[in-house]
């Protein structure tokens, strides 16, 4: 399977033969896998298609109400939620292709992100359309490499479950757009934040100092990164391979900090945006900008593993300490011991050693996200002391209880036991879709299924 992970030392390939995958003695892997399947399968994509295919207008809908009724709004597209639409329906169609309406929802999305979110004048994907696809450019005037990597990410998946070459040749497309535009060529990466001629955006002078304009990231970066590992899995391109090693090195060298935390944002030549020598007050004031994001810390340990073994690194030693650094750091500082999950931010303030929990809500997202990198680390260290699987068992068991929607499908965007609030929120709009919980369960099922 896909993420059947290289063992990435003569070590661990003894180690783990010798436990002949008895991570927990105890446990039921397929009961486990039984349940995720159906809780994927019934409550996360039954619940979304196809009743997200936008008939009327191409491309998926977005704005759900918290028992899943279509909201009767603009219904606005952006090219994140369109192409994470688009990608869930093409694994969706691999994974069920008795079921006929993933496939041809995957060929519904492509063609709206081909037709209506790419822009044929300039390249590049628009940030934000109407319902109809006409772009929204006084609302999101700009483009972004982010943005991009998902439609990237889409349109790979896409071609890798259809053949479809108009997806290959769309996607080869967006690729040169980026290596073209975004591209730095001087300090390596990309910039996130283009015109719409795809000119790259210089931060002016009197740029509000919360604002991330003309920064560089570890959210589009790491994105940047997932996108180009999908492609490289279907499309083995010189350039591609290329530009996929140096977001793999800039990500796990210098992204990650010496702690084993991602810098949220930083200056084109990579130097960190941090507040750290501020009062309190100013911290708090630009948290958004630099804090400890453990959600984000997990899902990268399992990205750059991912590449890595795309990639075919062989006893990559350094990639694989360096993600177990991450994920040691969120279990250390941002886990709950109590309910279990991962908290959403911390902050390591001047002069203390750890970091305060700054916001303790803990968002949906990197909930499903950290089930998936936990039960990889189990199985690349079944004896550690941190006790991944006991971790993924617990994040499984809480994510039953606080997050899953077992009345009205999918998941609430945060947990309840932080933020009971969310039981009546919206379950779908732009910001929100299903691919964290899709891609983690999937993962995790596949995996518990292989031992």
């Amino acid at each position: 399977m896909k993420l059947k992970l290289i063992l990435f030392s003569s070590l661990l390939i003894v180690l783990l033969s010798c436990q002949e995958k008895e991570v927990a003695t105890t446990t039921n892997y397929s009961e486990i896998a039984d349940q995720m399947e159906k809780s994927l399968k019934e409550n996360l994509l039954d619940t979304w298609y196809p009743k997200a295919i936008d008939l009327d207008s191409g491309g998926y809908l977005s704005n759900f109400t918290y028992d899943f009724q279509i909201k009767d709004d603009a219904q606005e597209k952006m090219i994140v939620t369109q192409a994470r639409h688009l990608w869930s329906n093409s694994k969706a169609a691999k994974r069920y292709p008795q079921e006929a309406h993933y496939m041809e929802g995957a060929k519904h999305g492509f063609e709206f992100l081909r037709d209506k979110m790419w822009d044929h004048e300039h390249g590049g994907f628009y940030q934000l359309v109407s319902r109809s696809g006409q772009p929204l450019l006084e609302k999101s005037p700009l483009k972004t490499a982010y943005g991009n990597s998902f439609g990237i990410y889409a349109l790979a998946a896409y071609f890798g479950a259809t053949g479809d070459s108009a997806g290959l040749d769309l996607v080869i497309k967006a690729f040169h757009w980026l290596e073209e535009k975004s591209h730095d060529p001087v300090h390596k990466g990309y910039f996130q934040h283009l015109s719409q001629d795809g000119t790259p955006i210089v931060r002016p002078e009197d740029t509000p100092s919360t604002s991330d304009l003309g920064y560089k990231d570890q959210n589009s970066s790491i994105h940047l990164l997932e996108a180009l590992t999908e492609l490289y899995e279907v499309w083995k391109d010189p350039l591609l391979k290329e530009r996929l090693e140096e977001m793999l090195l800039l990500v796990r060298d210098t992204i990650v900090n010496e702690k084993g935390s991602l810098v949220l944002f930083l200056q084109p030549d990579w130097t960190p945006v941090s507040f750290q020598d501020k009062s309190e007050e100013e911290i708090m004031k630009h948290k958004s900008l630099d804090h400890v994001s453990f959600g984000h810390d997990v899902e990268t340990a399992y990205l750059i593993l991912e590449s890595s073994h795309v990639l075919g690194w062989k006893n990559d030693d350094v990639t694989l300490a360096k993600a177990k650094k991450m994920v040691d750091h969120a279990l250390e500082f941002g886990w709950d011991n109590e309910k279990a999950g991962f908290f959403d931010e911390g902050y390591y303030f001047l002069g203390e050693e750890r970091p305060r929990i700054i916001k303790d809500s803990k968002n949906w997202w990197a909930q499903s996200e950290g089930m998936n990198t936990l039960l990889m680390m189990a199985e690349l260290f079944p004896d550690d002391p941190w006790d991944y699987f006991g971790k993924f068992e617990a994040l499984w068991k809480y994510n039953q209880e606080y997050l899953i929607d077992h009345e009205h499908g999918d998941w609430f965007a945060g947990g309840l036991d932080k933020q009971p609030q969310l039981k009546t929120a919206d379950k779908g709009h732009i910001w929100k879709a299903n691919y964290h919980q899709f891609r983690a369960m999937k993962g995790c099922i596949d995996r518990l299924r292989s031992w």
